[in-house]
């Protein structure tokens, strides 16, 4: 899932995402690995950024499933690069569908998997990280450009989301589905 190079950091976390699909990823995945070279990247959208759990993930999944059930699947659009200042993370913003994202972090963050993140929740997809803040900026303006040669779709659908585990340094295995509501249909 992520392209941590950096040290530190800290094993068995675990996060809710939703990968992003074709061929949008490819390009994505395309974009992280020219700015990070050597990362393992997999294009996502983060529901619950990576938290500490003890408990029996079937437990886990079981109350995320139970949240699922009851909020329909939905689009996302990708808006443009940006920086998290405090931390030099680049990210891509959400253009449409933050609040439908937001909704379901207050929904998922709760129960077994509360948690108190050092950071409050902010809808992105990350580009790169791991950068000092001299050179942050160059990368960044790096990203803008590339980003801007993508000409399809900057939109996805939300619908399978994946609960994963931080096994290794910039590496999450998946250990199981979450599929939201489906529309009713018309």
């Amino acid at each position: 899932m992520a392209c941590h190079q950096g040290s530190g950091r800290t094993l068995n976390q675990f996060a809710l995402v939703s990968y992003i699909p074709e061929p949008l990823a490819s390009f994505l995945d395309g974009l992280r690995l020219q700015l990070t070279p050597g990362c393992k990247p997999h294009a996502h959208l983060t529901l619950l950024p990576p938290r500490p759990y003890l408990g029996d993930v079937t437990a886990a999944v079981a109350e995320l499933q139970v949240q699922a059930d009851h909020y329909p699947c939905f689009d996302v659009t990708l808006g443009e690069i940006e920086i998290f200042p405090a931390t030099n993370v680049i990210y891509l913003g959400i253009r449409i569908g933050e609040d439908a994202v937001r909704t379901l972090h207050g929904k998922f963050n709760s129960g077994l998997l509360e948690h108190n993140c050092p950071f409050p929740f902010h809808p992105h997809v990350t580009i790169a990280q791991d950068f000092n803040g001299a050179t942050v900026e160059e990368v960044a303006q790096q990203a803008r450009d590339i980003w801007a040669t993508w000409t399809g779709s900057r939109t996805f659908n939300v619908r399978l989301l994946s609960f994963v585990k931080n096994v290794a340094i910039g590496q999450w295995d998946d250990l199981a589905s979450v599929h939201l509501a489906e529309p009713p249909t018309k």
